[in-house]
């Protein structure tokens, strides 16, 4: 279980990669600490590809302070990309929210380490408690959160595009259905709810492929094209935020195994 969670930060810490990298160049650098993010993420990519080739039932040292500063690293910008939008002309309103510093960006991050922290201490035990609850069960309400923050930041930009696409509220309606059949399954244990949990918990994962493809239709259909991608790739849908939803989806089947497991012994 501890590898499928360093794949799931993996996919988180990738995705704040690229798309933090693309965010912070479109905003040319100007605050300095905008590389932080960028350098933070590289480094949680490489533990977590470390962690999923590392077959050894026993945390890191240096894999875990990675994901701590991960965490630490998303948190500090959820107060920076929060301080971007109440700075502007008329605070907290749906023109800031829509084009000021993503709130919830930063929050993959987070996610990523949190995650990615999980993953070493259920190295160690898997019948370890995590904040006094069983690891599978902390684990499945941190994903189920996540994919709430990711749902609210998803739905507020296809908000902001009007939902044009009928495809566009597919991640306001199948995510949000997940998490809620994994919370369910959490309290109200039984096969037939984690199966239902587990098939929304698919779909969320294939759905985050899948906004890929969206996305870079959306961008083809702005003026140039592909052909004027340099341009394009700034301006049109964040190609990689979509894979966040795969991220979660694969933290959440994970701790679903955790729950069945320890439903066992």
């Amino acid at each position: 279980m501890g590898r499928k969670l360093n794949l799931s930060s993996a996919l988180l810490s990738l995705s704040v990669l690229a798309d933090s990298g693309l965010e912070h160049y479109r905003g040319s650098f100007q605050n300095r600490l905008m590389y932080l993010p960028l350098a933070v993420s590289a480094a949680t990519v490489a533990a977590s590809l470390f962690g999923i080739a590392d077959a050894r039932a026993k945390s890191h040292a240096v894999r875990d302070g990675l994901y701590v500063l991960a965490g630490l690293t998303g948190a500090t910008g959820l107060g920076f990309h929060g301080y971007n939008v109440m700075k502007r002309p008329g605070g907290l309103s749906w023109l800031n929210l829509f084009y000021a510093a993503p709130v919830g960006a930063p929050m993959a991050l987070l996610l990523a380490g949190v995650l990615g922290r999980g993953a070493e201490r259920i190295r160690d035990d898997e019948a370890c408690t995590i904040l006094g609850y069983p690891a599978g069960k902390a684990l499945g309400l941190v994903t189920s959160a996540g994919l709430a923050g990711t749902v609210a930041e998803a739905g507020l930009l296809h908000f902001r595009g009007a939902f044009q696409n009928p495809g566009m509220f597919l991640p306001v309606v199948v995510p949000p259905a997940a998490a809620g059949l994994l919370t369910t399954a959490q309290f109200r244990p039984g096969n037939i709810m984690r199966r239902a949990a587990k098939l929304g918990l698919r779909l969320t994962a294939l759905l985050g492929f899948a906004g890929v493809g969206f996305h870079a239709y959306g961008i083809s259909r702005n003026m140039g094209g592909w052909r004027n991608w340099s341009q394009n790739i700034l301006n049109g849908p964040p190609l990689p935020a979509p894979p966040s939803f795969t991220g979660l989806a694969l933290a959440g089947l994970a701790a679903l195994s955790l729950i069945e497991r320890g439903s066992h012994d």
